[in-house]
């Protein structure tokens, strides 16, 4: 991963079905995208294992770093594990980030941690019904940051971040992370498309893929386009 990455396609709810990511994929081709990032919902309700392999797969086989987190319903949490594992053994350019980080390159930190998290600290963990984890959980897994010097971070989060400027309801402990880690970008989990800034970091929620929406990210311009297959627009 030695090439600095300074385009990204940003993708979430993908709910199992590989025909968006071929879709998606088909109408990247020569673009230039040179990483590749998913929060959530990763497979579909059924056969869980099946849709990771197939969803990792199509992933691996366009050929460029991707990092993902997987979402609240990506439970039972050692499925979701035992795949991730599997396939990034299979294709050494994917990463699942969840709890943890990786390198994109020297310049870059990619990080995060999926699943729902919840504020109140006496929340019970659960990875076997649903992926839920309590806030303090999250910054202490995520202290690894302060380990590397990558000048730029991209965060990745199936929660959105509170915002209290724009009575936005989330995660006060994901604002918080934001504030302290400063990524360039977070990459948040949700239904809609939608933008906002949070302190100095853009926090982009791509949309969902299942439903056609994606978004594009330029590092350097610090700019988003919000996309949908076939159609592309900007935010």
């Amino acid at each position: 991963m030695a090439q600095r990455i300074h385009k990204l396609v940003a993708a979430g709810g993908v709910g199992g079905d590989i025909g968006p990511f071929e879709q998606l994929f088909a109408e990247l081709s020569g673009d230039g995208t040179e990483a590749i990032v998913l929060v959530g919902e990763l497979s579909g309700p059924e056969n869980k294992g099946d849709s990771y392999r197939a969803i990792f797969r199509t992933v691996g086989e366009a050929g460029v770093p991707a990092f993902w987190v997987p979402g609240p319903t990506d439970a039972p949490f050692h499925d979701y594990l035992r795949e991730s594992y599997n396939m990034e053994i299979a294709f050494p350019l994917l990463r699942g980030v969840h709890g943890t980080v990786a390198l994109g390159n020297a310049h870059i930190l990619f990080g995060g941690l999926g699943g729902e998290i919840v504020d109140d600290p006496d929340t019970i963990r659960d990875e076997d019904s649903v992926l839920r984890y309590p806030g303090w959980e999250v910054e202490y897994r995520l202290k690894v940051i302060r380990e590397f010097e990558a000048p730029e971070k991209v965060l990745l989060f199936t929660t959105p971040p509170a915002h209290k400027g724009l009575h936005a309801p989330g995660s006060e402990v994901v604002a918080e992370l934001i504030k302290t880690y400063n990524p360039r970008f977070a990459i948040v989990g949700g239904d809609e498309p939608a933008q906002e800034e949070l302190g100095k970091t853009v926090v982009v929620c791509p949309g969902r893929l299942d439903r056609g929406s994606y978004a594009v990210i330029d590092l350097r311009a610090r700019s988003v386009e919000a996309a949908t297959l076939g159609v592309q627009a900007a935010v």
